[in-house]
């Protein structure tokens, strides 16, 4: 089994394609090995947590990031359709203060890897998703930042026609130019 790695218009985020194996029974293909992530991306990595969401339709979870703490993250959607962005939070980066964004599916059954330093969200853009992520690092409430996902600084072009339901942190949201601490 072997893994495609395609490179996204920031260099350091990754879309990750596995080999998939499907016939008149289904489907079978392994979502994550450390040995085959490594040889294909070359990074070694290891992960410490996963997560999993399930969200409705234009519900919109970030953009977060932990600065003390910062997580690599790898996320796929297991259900539905989500549109997944990462914004560059490193100063010294040639793409600071840019984003990208990835459908993810479980139809597709890609995965993005989001190194430390980025700010990560998604948004639902199927009835509901389901979205399982892995991270490099332990989630820490007092360390969890939230990047206003409509910051016209960034410009992010959501695939949203409504306005996005967001959590109460989500809404409180800091704007890129009031953010006072970045990654190197």
């Amino acid at each position: 089994m072997s893994l495609t790695v395609i490179p996204t218009e920031i260099p350091d985020v990754l879309i990750i394609e596995p080999q998939v194996f499907g016939d008149d029974r289904g489907f079978f293909f392994e979502s994550f090995n450390a040995r085959k992530f490594e040889e294909a991306t070359g990074l070694k990595r290891t992960f410490v947590q996963d997560n999993h969401s399930r969200s409705g339709r234009n519900v919109l979870r970030g953009l977060h990031y932990q600065i003390h703490h910062p997580q690599g993250k790898l996320v796929r959607a297991s259900a539905g359709e989500v549109f997944d962005v990462a914004v560059d939070l490193r100063r010294s980066s040639p793409t600071f203060g840019k984003w990208v964004g990835v459908t993810l599916s479980a139809e597709n059954k890609r995965q993005l890897w989001i190194p430390e330093g980025f700010a990560h969200g998604f948004v639902v853009i199927s009835e509901y998703a389901e979205c399982l992520y892995k991270t490099t690092e332990y989630w820490s409430h007092s360390d969890e930042r939230c990047l206003a996902w409509n910051d016209p600084a960034i410009g992010i072009k959501w695939p949203v026609s409504d306005a996005p339901i967001l959590a109460a942190k989500d809404l409180t949201a800091s704007a890129f130019s009031d953010i006072r601490e970045f990654f190197p």
